[in-house]
């Protein structure tokens, strides 16, 4: 059969990358909740020392028209899309998160390249969403 080649070649195509939900959260507790704090809400322990209030991370989807706004997220973890918080670029441990590339589907249904620390950050953040 002439299909079985072209079946399983399709299944060597780069399929997005697993997120891991809690990996995503251990390393959101110790890379980003001292500003963004344990809740996510903005209010870690170094918050008030911040030029640039830290977000409110729950409530990204609500914020964006009930889409979660995939691209501009790992654009700004990632360094891309930097934001001044306290006289440096975000984000403070960006040279953690580089790695090897991995796709993740963006809010557009397009592949976004990034690392798996930000792909598991995302799986995260997604979860924690308010409605």
């Amino acid at each position: 059969m002439r299909l079985l080649p072209l079946v399983m070649m399709a299944g060597l195509a780069a399929p997005a990358a697993a997120q891991d939900t809690m990996q995503g959260e251990a390393l959101f507790g110790f890379y980003c909740a001292t500003c963004h704090g344990n809740a996510a809400v903005g209010n870690g322990p170094m918050s008030p020392s911040l030029v640039v209030p830290p977000a409110n991370l729950t409530t990204l989807k609500a914020r964006n028209a009930g889409v979660f706004p995939t691209i501009r997220v790992v654009m700004r973890i990632d360094g891309r899309d930097p934001l001044t918080s306290h006289g440096s670029s975000m984000p403070v441990y960006g040279d953690f998160f580089a790695g090897t590339d991995v796709a993740t589907k963006a809010e557009t249904g397009q592949p976004i390249m990034t690392s798996q620390p930000i792909v598991d950050l995302l799986a995260f953040l997604e979860s924690i969403q308010e409605e």
